[in-house]
């Protein structure tokens, strides 16, 4: 009788004790099925008998453009097995085999496990990199120990062909209401990408700090990154040019795509007070730590605005490797509608000047410039007429609707930290939605992709990131990769308690939602 997908997720993440055990030697546990993936891959045949072992013998191979990859595998399974894992150019029994070949979807991939090795083939490294994320999900969460343990590892055989559902596979993180290090962020990039998340939008600027260093306009960071900014004046800092650097080319080794973000017309604040001439009557407003929004607007009919709004733009193109710059255009309560259009009218073609492709939250739909930008609709309706008509224009979408996908929203109303605004949202709530029927008025040929956003209004560190973003982060991740067909949630409520033993091992702080079986 086959076990149930929930009775294997159960059973993996416990010991198995048998009067057979050795006393040196803990004793295996059952096999990990090729299905119990987050996210859930889109094909899983799996073979009768034997899969792989990883033994002391085994052999990691590469060539070329495949070797930083594999040497991410290797270096993933060397602690806990204590096994060697060299990665060598040539073939070989007892091989993993990271290989590059034409013909597969972009981040696709193709898995093979049979008990002479396993074959991970890719078109482009961001596919053999996802097929890796896989492969370690298919040993226990003992493989990633900092000591080696001493227990059998083996891979289920099989086959696993997988591709994402969508291109764009978004997570948010607010560095202006608090300023997160970019050592938190180099933590949050490592978790967020073992889901196939594949862009991690930072919300730069915002009324109550600025957090990049902008070199024609100094005092932004000066004034808007000093200590004392952020929501409730606990804070402070911004990201250097070599720090913005550093973090574009750590995410990119993860294959996530850095995209930037500065607000505006509305939610300049820290932007005027550091430079009152952004101000229509040219008087620095007060330094805002409140969580208010609407009330700030740059001057629309003023020049300097456009100056500023250009100078920032070209400098953050130039350190951005990634195709998106994110311009807000959220919230603008304060900015009249027709002067909002005005500046929409100006600024969208600068992004485009610069050589990047205009991104922004979905007010811009509507401006006629927003036609082929990609708009992020945050609403919690179920149609939107502006966007519709800007993605007939050519606009695309992703989809971050504030009810479902917000992470800084609480979890219930005993939720320390969180807010409410939009509605407590459950590990259920973050999966039970379809992204290809959300709007009604928008083809699901538009959607783009997802993103999960993380607003940091009451955050303060990683653990508060931690704890709202995982595992609500994990069914986002899952509605963006795996196919339609795969949305269940029994399996999914499944293979997320499985998963647990990960977070713990990797210090994570998940929040322990009633509604999973944790292993």
């Amino acid at each position: 009788m086959r076990l149930t997908r929930l009775a294997v997720a159960l059973v993996t993440a416990l010991p198995l004790v048998t009067a057979t055990a050795s006393a040196s030697r803990p004793p295996e546990r059952p096999a990990i099925a090729l299905t119990d993936v987050l996210p859930a891959v889109a094909e899983a045949s799996p073979a009768p008998g034997d899969g792989f072992r990883l033994t002391s013998g085994t052999v990691i191979t590469a060539s070329g453009a495949a070797l930083p990859v594999a040497t991410q595998l290797a270096e993933a399974l060397r602690p806990g097995t204590g096994f060697p894992l060299p990665v060598v150019a040539g073939g070989g029994a007892r091989a993993i085999a990271l290989e590059l070949e034409p013909g597969h979807p972009d981040e696709g991939y193709r898995l093979d496990i049979g008990p002479a090795g396993v074959a991970l083939r890719a078109t482009g490294p961001a596919g053999l990199f996802a097929g890796v994320q896989t492969l370690r999900q298919l040993l226990p969460p003992e493989v990633e120990s900092t000591s080696p343990q001493r227990r059998r590892w083996t891979f289920p055989g099989g086959t696993i062909v997988d591709r994402p559902r969508y291109a764009y596979r978004g997570a948010m993180l607010d560095l202006a209401r608090h300023f997160h290090e970019p050592a938190e962020i180099r933590r949050y990039v490592d978790q967020l990408s073992r889901f196939k998340i594949n862009h991690l939008h930072l919300h730069l600027s915002d009324d109550q700090g600025w957090r990049i260093r902008i070199d024609s306009w100094p005092r932004l960071t000066e004034v808007g990154g000093a200590p004392g900014t952020g929501v409730g004046g606990d804070g402070g800092g911004f990201l250097t040019k070599d720090e913005y650097r550093e973090l574009v080319r750590y995410a990119a080794d993860r294959f996530v795509t850095i995209v930037p973000e500065i607000d505006m017309p509305g939610h300049v604040n820290a932007a005027q007070v550091a430079y009152p001439e952004l101000t229509c009557d040219g008087v620095a407003p007060r330094p805002r730590t409140d969580m208010r929004v609407g009330y700030s607007s740059l001057c629309v009919s003023a020049d300097v605005t456009y100056r500023f709004a250009e100078d920032v733009i070209r400098e953050l193109a130039e350190m951005t490797p990634g195709p998106y710059l994110h311009i807000g255009g959220d919230e603008a309560m304060s900015t009249p509608h027709g002067s909002y259009l005005t500046f929409q009218k100006r600024v969208l073609p600068l992004v485009r000047k610069y050589g990047k492709i205009p991104y922004g939250w979905h007010e811009i739909a509507q401006s006629p410039s927003a036609a082929g930008a990609v708009i992020q609709f945050w609403g919690r309706e179920r149609t939107s007429p502006s966007v519709a008509t800007a993605v007939a224009a050519g606009a695309r979408v992703v989809l971050s609707p504030a009810n479902r996908s917000y992470l800084d929203m609480k979890y219930d109303m005993l939720t320390p930290g969180g807010l409410a605004w939009a509605g407590y949202i459950e590990v259920r709530t973050a999966y039970d939605w379809d992204p290809g029927r959300l709007l009604s008025d928008v083809p699901e040929k538009a959607i783009l992709g997802v993103e999960a956003p993380l607003w940091s209004e009451t955050l303060r560190d990683s653990t508060d990131i931690d704890f709202l973003a995982f595992p609500r982060l994990v069914a986002i991740a899952e509605l963006g990769w795996s196919p339609r067909a795969a949305h269940d949630w029994s399996s999914f409520r499944a293979r997320l308690g499985a998963y647990g033993p990960r977070w713990v091992r990797d210090g994570v702080g998940f929040h322990r939602s009633p509604q999973i079986n944790w292993s």
